[in-house]
């Protein structure tokens, strides 16, 4: 899975990873096979690095997130992308994570299965009769809900859900009961590397698995990170709350395309999408300059952005006003033209003000041409939101 990236600028970040960690990630990354990538430890670590990587060359052209989510392991993903949690920190804390949890599952063996077609009360009610060590461990999405226990309660309750009318239920190839008690033992231990690890505010909120909430506080993280390890992943629920939030695209970076399936199939009118290689970035990137596509820069229209274009964002929330607020000036940008002094084809350097959000300065961290406007005088932005995108040397 790492094979796309091995000549990217942003595969550095393997070489980091194998740095702190002091194991080949780029072996895992390159040449392992499923029986060791399936090993608990193994499979954590390769994830969250080549999530890194992906969220590094996203960052590289300006993109930055409005808020954040990760599901299970990609909590930890999340975390580094708000700024939450130092990229070092977090391949320890996910070694750590992995070689606890791998333990647990040695010492008290467990497996999960996906129930397909049933709602979650329905699921939930499966696990409470099938009167063993088997509950919900994933709230995926609307009708795909996973449980976990030990292997014969986990038998009992899929048994119980087809009876009570899912359509299908699948075993999954894991290491063990994830989410559940059994996992106890894990948590006691990364309790412990958590007190360790420093975490900071996030610099944009990060909606939580254990409850579905955004947490913007440093201090909330170790304990919710802690719990996730023993409580259902509430992803269906995170969901809702991303699309009640305006969050649009909803883009997942990292290996494998589901959690962009799933937000396709909880929020069926949002715009979901997965960045897996290097030129997933330049759709990204189209995607996120449709607004300059639709605009009366009729030269540029229907032009396929690629990597030697840059985006600058909004760094706040708050209202778009352009650099030049005369009236004439206002007036164009409000017919959808491009703010006046700032018209496309114009040279700026390093720091150039392309406008106010919210009382805060707009500037650009390229030096290029500006090749148009995504933000219009008045509209209202988000942090994170593409403001304008310009053309830069790839040098």
């Amino acid at each position: 899975m790492g094979r796309p990236w091995l000549d990217h600028p942003s595969w550095e970040v393997v070489e980091e990873a194998a740095e702190v960690s002091g194991r080949d990630v780029a072996r895992l990354l390159l040449d392992a096979d499923q029986k060791e990538l399936t090993r608990t430890a193994n499979a954590q670590l390769a994830t969250f690095v080549l999530s890194l990587v992906v969220l590094d060359a996203v960052e590289r052209v300006g993109i930055e997130p409005s808020v954040c989510a990760g599901h299970s392991l990609g909590e930890y993903s999340a975390l580094a992308a708000s700024g939450a949690l130092a990229y070092e920190d977090g391949v320890r804390l996910v070694l750590e994570r992995g070689d606890a949890m791998n333990d647990a599952a040695e010492e008290r063996h467990g497996t999960m299965a996906a129930v397909l077609g049933a709602d979650d009360d329905a699921v939930e009610a499966a696990c409470q009769r099938a009167e063993g060590e088997v509950w919900v461990a994933n709230y995926n999405a609307p009708g795909q809900v996973v449980i976990a226990g030990t292997p014969e309660s986990v038998e009992a309750a899929s048994a119980l859900a087809k009876e009570a009318g899912a359509r299908k239920v699948m075993p999954m190839q894991v290491a063990g009961a994830f989410h559940t008690a059994l996992m106890a033992p894990a948590r006691a231990r990364l309790r412990k590397a958590l007190s360790d690890t420093t975490f900071n505010d996030p610099e944009t909120p990060v909606v939580a698995n254990v409850d579905a909430r955004t947490h913007d506080k440093a201090a909330e993280w170790p304990s919710l990170l802690s719990a996730q390890l023993c409580s259902p992943v509430r992803w269906r629920q995170s969901l809702t709350v991303l699309g009640g939030m305006g969050a649009e695209p909803l883009v997942e970076l990292g290996p494998g395309g589901v959690l962009s399936g799933l937000a396709r199939r909880t929020l069926p009118s949002a715009t979901a999408l997965a960045v897996q290689k290097p030129e997933d970035v330049d759709e990204l990137l189209s995607v996120l300059a449709g607004k300059a596509a639709a605009s009366p820069l009729e030269a540029h229209h229907g032009e396929r952005l690629t990597t030697a274009v840059r985006l600058v964002v909004s760094p706040a929330a708050g209202v778009f006003q352009p650099e030049d607020l005369s009236a004439p000036a206002l007036g164009a940008a409000l017919r959808g033209q491009p703010p006046a002094g700032l018209v496309a084809g114009t040279a700026v350097e390093v720091g150039a003000l392309l406008g106010m959000v919210g009382g805060v300065e707009i500037r650009t961290p390229f030096a290029g041409e500006v090749a148009g406007f995504l933000a219009l005088a008045g509209e209202r932005l988000v942090a994170g939101q593409p403001v304008a995108w310009l053309r830069v040397d790839r040098t």
